[in-house]
């Protein structure tokens, strides 16, 4: 169990530490990675760690063997680094997909679905948590009750997805790029997991499929304008420069419209989004709407008619996953990058 900003004189040395198998993790990572991991914990000179998550300083004496996920990218993010037997379980609702073909099936299948409901206090103490990981409006929520400090009190310790850290404004969230917040995360829990060979290999590997990316997209002035569009009617629920889509865009050769916004997820006026005169819509498929009513919502509304994405029929879809903090970010900046470089041709 972490403990903020404890001297590390008072931790244990010795504490025992879990090896990691790496097998059936999904995540591709070599034999040698889990090797070095376990060579490290045998020598008793891992712990304790400490890592500096949103701002603060968490210190751990030894890996925390009963977490709660919140949402599907956060689950996934510890199912990519192989950490399903560190697991009580997880929540979400089952509007995320299908998880049935997804790179970290086996994670799905070895880890307990604990609910489809929000997230709460008498879950993770009926789990016997001792680590929440989960992020402010992915699952902490004051509104609720259901923060780190409420779990505190019981003896529950949290972990803040990166994407979600708030910024000092308000409850505005963001306070680095988005793909730096995934890897961030990645080497932050890899520490403190004690498989930080698994984390590197994942971040270089990620890189790299961004690298690709890159290479094929779209640049200078073929950069197109794109809106993000989540949800909502009467405004439209979208991405700031903090949240996934500011970087899937930006590196698959998009110009993200709303890129000044200095939020995650946040709303805007529909006027905004005409004034910006977006060249493509991409949906974010999650939910009891689905991405072709969403599709019908955004193509019939009149004040979008002169919209050059709509004009043209230029809107792209791409799941809930790809566009929240996950490991399949890489992958959404190759499928954007694609589209968005087939468009001139």
């Amino acid at each position: 169990m972490p403990h903020r900003a404890r001297p590390a004189a008072l931790a244990l040395a010795l504490a025992p530490v879990l090896a990691f198998a790496v097998s059936g993790c999904g995540a591709d990572v070599s034999p040698e990675a889990g090797e070095g991991a376990g060579a490290r914990a045998s020598s008793g000179g891992h712990y304790p760690v400490t890592v500096e998550n949103c701002g603060e300083k968490l210190t751990f004496e030894k890996a925390p063997r009963r977490v709660v996920t919140n949402d599907v990218g956060i689950t996934e993010i510890m199912f990519a680094l192989g950490l399903e037997d560190h697991m009580a379980g997880y929540v979400m609702p089952d509007d995320k997909g299908d998880l049935t073909k997804v790179p970290w099936k086996d994670g799905y299948r070895k880890t307990t679905w604990l609910s489809k409901e929000r997230i709460n206090k008498e879950l993770v103490l009926d789990a016997r948590a001792d680590l929440v990981f989960a992020g402010w409006n992915y699952g902490f929520s004051e509104g609720d009750g259901f923060t780190p400090q409420a779990l505190r009190r019981v003896g529950i310790d949290s972990y803040l997805l990166s994407e979600s850290c708030r910024n000092g404004q308000g409850k505005a969230r963001g306070v680095m790029p988005p793909l730096d917040a995934l890897y961030t995360d990645l080497r932050n829990l890899g520490k403190v997991f004690d498989v930080e060979d698994r984390a590197e290999t994942l971040v270089a590997r990620f890189r790299d499929q961004v690298a690709q990316a890159q290479a094929k997209a779209p640049k200078g002035a073929d950069r197109p304008r794109v809106f993000l569009y989540d949800s909502g009617e009467d405004k439209p629920l979208t991405s700031g420069a903090y949240a996934g889509p500011h970087d899937i865009i930006t590196k698959a050769g998009g110009d993200h419209v709303m890129k000044d916004l200095k939020d995650s997820w946040t709303t805007v006026g529909w006027e905004t989004v005409v004034a910006r005169d977006p060249e493509v819509i991409v949906i974010n498929d999650y939910g009891d709407t689905t991405a072709e009513q969403k599709r019908r919502f955004l193509t019939s509304y009149k004040p979008l008619a002169n919209v050059s994405a709509v004009k043209n029929d230029r809107i792209f879809t791409l799941a809930y996953v790809d566009l929240v903090e996950s490991p399949r970010n890489p992958a959404a900046i190759g499928s954007l990058a694609a589209y968005l470089g087939g468009l001139g041709s």
